[in-house]
């Protein structure tokens, strides 16, 4: 084994996980170009759907997001309409973003996106792989917790 045998790219578990990332979400882009959404703008939206309220900080714990990024995110889906951010009645200090009338038929319409991402096999794998994908790279996320 050669001495810079660990700093060959093709030795690297980061790089492939890092490209198919990019891939994943630039094929999402003409699918959220309809809906004027960005792909990060998009997951926020689909915790705030489900919850249709929740703390800022809860929403930046889910996504993985510091402050610094969550901040412009909700501002920018308030500016569209799509959220409202209030105070807690609880704590003045927390903010908490509610699903507005606009985001609840945004979900409406969206509601094709993941069928559209299938219709293209962005992820050209089985379903019995892509269920084992998924649960190896929650496995790698959660260990770092």
């Amino acid at each position: 084994m050669e001495k810079y045998e660990a700093l060959k790219l093709d030795n690297q578990l980061c790089f492939p996980l890092y490209v198919a990332s990019k891939e994943v979400i630039r094929r999402y882009k003409p699918i959220l170009e309809k809906y004027d959404l960005t792909y990060t703008q998009y997951i926020a939206m689909m915790v705030i759907w489900e919850e249709n309220e929740i703390k800022v900080t809860d929403l930046g714990k889910r996504l993985y997001l510091d402050t610094g990024t969550i901040s412009p995110l909700i501002r920018k889906l308030k500016d569209k309409g799509y959220i409202e951010i209030l105070r807690d009645s609880t704590d003045e200090r927390v903010q908490v973003i509610k699903l507005t009338e606009t985001g609840n038929k945004l979900k409406e319409k969206a509601i094709d996106v993941p069928k559209e991402m299938m219709q293209q096999k962005c992820i050209n794998l089985s379903m019995e792989d892509a269920i084992v994908l998924k649960k190896l790279l929650e496995k790698m996320i959660n260990a770092n917790e």
